[in-house]
């Protein structure tokens, strides 16, 4: 566990991706295994991820599982992410392959603390960057 630790204090995972249509910054799943990388190495770990399909009251979720290791103990992680049914310009193994990314980056967020609650995909991102305006009195 104490290697958890360490990792989960060292790791920095910088939002380098940007989105210009609805202009914000965010990390992906690859950019924060690339980050992870030399933190395993240093620390003799491994980190494994894993999908499976889950179908809920009609829909269909993907669940991902990111696990750690050492040579003494391990843990994982779970997210889901639910498939749309449609996404214009996508087939369906895009779409899946869209909530397979999206579950595994918060199963990395979870297992690596790393926090993402003002990520533009949040409720608390839209509060902050579009207040809704305040209304008058009458």
């Amino acid at each position: 566990m104490k290697k958890l630790i360490a990792i989960q204090q060292e790791l920095i995972a910088p939002k380098d991706k940007y989105n210009s249509f609805g202009k914000y910054s965010y990390r992906s799943a690859e950019g924060i295994m690339e980050a992870l990388k030399p933190l395993l190495e240093k620390y003799e770990c491994l980190v494994t991820l894993s999908d499976g399909v889950e179908v809920r009251d009609g829909w269909h979720y993907v669940r991902a599982t990111a696990t750690f290791k050492d040579r003494e103990w391990s843990c994982q992680v779970e997210a889901f992410a639910r498939e749309e049914e449609v996404k214009k310009g996508m087939d369906a193994s895009q779409i899946t392959g869209t909530a397979s990314s999206y579950a595994r980056k918060y199963a990395l967020n979870g297992l690596f603390l790393i926090d993402d609650t003002k990520d533009a995909d949040t409720d608390e991102y839209h509060e902050e960057t579009n207040p809704e305006p305040k209304k008058e009195r009458s």
